[in-house]
């Protein structure tokens, strides 16, 4: 069975913000029948009024699991909601896999730090199972530089983690450390069940300390998205993304939306 197509709300989210039933909308009439979450604890009926007036799912959601502070980028510090809260809305949402979005950099630098972000995923997963729900971790490049005993952290951590617990890759960050995504793919097996399809120019330096605002619509630039996807036999989730894109959003949407469907189906793609 391929794998559902599905896209990261917080790419349109500048949409979403004042509009969310026409953001959805929009996104529906591109196609669109499921979409993955983010920053839904406080948000779930109005989400889920939304989806369900455009004959949407959010099957998978972002909600943060391992860290209880998160520090965010103008400096100041976000206090997570709690388990049980982040469970009861993803229940409400119909999600089946809640993601952890983002560990910090100093926590994938040595075992211990490693060891320590499995052991609460684990935690979460047998929390989560009680409500019928898996938990996952989705990767930027930090999780897959460093190197312990002679292999990317986010790999040594896959193999800490009870057999529930699963992946969402982002090809494009794996990319930008350096991994042969195609080969991490088939390594980590039927770990990784979903991942996020996403493309741009690589090139030296690419980081999330200053994410990039050229990423290109999916099959447009150097990201080998069609051998990550043929890669992936577990594969249950095809989430697109853009963190940072230099024109009309739901234009970039659309035009990934075609080259993954194409893909998918195993039919030639192209721009």
């Amino acid at each position: 069975m391929a794998p559902a197509i599905s896209l990261q709300l917080y790419t349109v989210n500048a949409a979403l913000a004042p509009d969310l039933d026409g953001g959805v909308r929009r996104l529906a009439e591109i196609g669109f029948d499921t979409v993955e979450a983010f920053a839904f604890v406080d948000r779930a009926p109005e989400l889920r009024a939304a989806f369900d007036a455009h004959g949407i799912a959010a099957k998978t959601g972002h909600a943060f699991l391992v860290e209880e502070s998160i520090p965010l980028p103008d400096g100041t510090v976000m206090t997570a909601p709690s388990h049980a809260d982040t469970f009861a809305a993803a229940a409400e949402l119909g999600i089946e896999i809640v993601i952890d979005p983002f560990v910090g950099p100093e926590h994938w630098t040595t075992r211990e730090g490693v060891e320590r972000v499995a052991a609460r995923l684990n935690a979460a997963a047998a929390e989560a199972a009680e409500h019928g729900m898996r938990v996952g971790y989705h990767n930027h490049d930090h999780e897959l530089r460093p190197r312990i005993d002679g292999r990317p952290a986010l790999q040594v951590m896959a193999e800490l983690l009870d057999p529930g617990v699963v992946l969402e890759l982002d090809l494009y960050w794996a990319t930008a450390a350096g991994i042969d995504v195609a080969r991490f793919v088939e390594e980590l097996d039927d770990r990784i069940v979903a991942v996020h399809v996403k493309d741009g120019p690589m090139r030296d330096g690419i980081s999330t300390a200053q994410v990039p605002t050229d990423q290109t619509p999916a099959g447009q630039g150097d990201v080998p998205l069609a051998e990550a996807l043929a890669a992936a036999t577990a594969l249950e989730y095809a989430v697109i993304e853009f963190d940072g894109f230099d024109g009309d959003v739901f234009d970039g949407v659309a035009q990934s939306y075609r080259w993954l469907t194409a893909a998918l189906r195993g039919e030639a793609v192209s721009a």
